[in-house]
């Protein structure tokens, strides 16, 4: 297949080229050019932004690609250009988008009232009623790097692909993906302790059981191809993650047990947590989503353990740390002083 990746030089975006262009296809990345990805020297490159990507229409439309795999739209705008362009000139549309569309996931920030939604969240659960969801209440300057936060919204995306006229669309909904070259450092702030030498790290009591959905990012990579090859995914949205899902502590045991860590995971009422590990959300609703219909529609199945997955992650971290580290967010004598109960 003819398979054009628009970005793909970021975390996951590799990943997935270097598994299509494996698997025998004809893989093409446009993207800007300022990042560089080691990838098999079979997949092409077209260096342009997308803001500009009508620009590029006659170049692009000569790929005539079975399927645009649209990595990286954040908003309405950017996806109605996509399909602008290659509506009537490609097969179709993958688009990957997020969990954060559900409800839950409003009821998690605060920003939508009500009992927390039940669990796991099926394709067709409840999604978000409040749009853009980290939008503040005072714009931020357009020359702010989080300025297009204000318009990010994944449900309007997905309406754009799934309505598009002569141009099926698939929608993957990825969790938390983990995993080499994350530049969130999902892992640090664990395996820094642990490998400081930590004897504790501190979770608060309703943090500690809360459950989220994550995903390997080979492994979400490989759902991504899995579904941008298979017809069968035309007209679909699909979640994608691990499962089961891991409520936190068990979680940050796990880092620990691949890490070498022989230390132990504390819970505390959250009132007792020092300042830098209180986190504002509401931890009785849970972010788990229910990927039967991949597994059984698709065939997809993980391609790497999850232990191996978090060694080759706390291995990349080890060598990779983020710069600078902000010592406030390892305040340690603070932890020990609200572990011991003192003032």
């Amino acid at each position: 297949m003819r398979i054009l990746l628009l970005g793909g030089t970021g975390f996951i975006g590799p990943f997935v080229a270097r598994r299509l262009s494996t698997e025998g296809h004809e893989v093409t990345l446009f993207h800007r050019g300022q990042t560089q990805a080691d990838l098999p020297p079979a997949v092409r490159h077209i260096t342009g932004d997308r803001r500009e990507l009508p620009l590029h229409r006659a170049e692009l439309a000569r790929l005539v690609p079975d399927v645009v795999l649209d990595m990286y739209a954040m908003t309405e705008a950017e996806a109605g250009a996509v399909v602008a362009v290659f509506s009537g000139a490609a097969g179709r549309i993958v688009a990957i988008s997020s969990q954060d569309v559900y409800r839950a996931y409003g009821r998690l920030i605060r920003s939508e009232p009500g009992a927390p939604d039940p669990l796991p969240l099926a394709e067709d659960a409840p999604l978000r009623e409040k749009l853009f969801p980290y939008r503040g209440e005072t714009p931020l300057p357009a020359d702010d790097p989080r300025h297009w936060t204000d318009d990010y919204d994944k449900i309007l995306v997905e309406r754009a692909y799934l309505g598009a006229r002569d141009l099926p669309g698939t929608i993957l909904r990825l969790p938390m993906v983990y995993g080499p070259g994350d530049d969130q450092h999902r892992l640090f702030a664990y395996l820094k302790r642990m490998d400081d030498g930590r004897a504790t790290i501190l979770l608060g009591e309703h943090a500690a059981r809360w459950c989220w959905t994550r995903g390997y990012v080979e492994n979400v990579a490989a759902a991504i191809a899995r579904a941008a090859t298979d017809e069968r995914a035309a007209g679909r949205v699909y979640n994608v993650g691990e499962e089961p899902a891991l409520a936190l502590a068990e979680w940050v045991r796990r880092i620990g047990a691949q890490a070498g860590w022989l230390g132990q995971v504390v819970t505390l009422p959250e009132g007792r947590l020092p300042a830098h590990l209180a986190v504002e959300l509401d931890h009785a609703q849970d972010l788990v989503a229910d990927t039967a219909r991949l597994r059984t529609e698709l065939g997809y199945r993980e391609v790497v353990p999850q232990d191996e997955a978090l060694r080759r992650t706390i291995a990349w971290e080890r060598a990779n740390p983020p710069a600078p580290v902000d010592p406030a967010r390892f305040d340690y004598v603070a932890e020990d002083a609200a572990l011991t109960g003192a003032d």
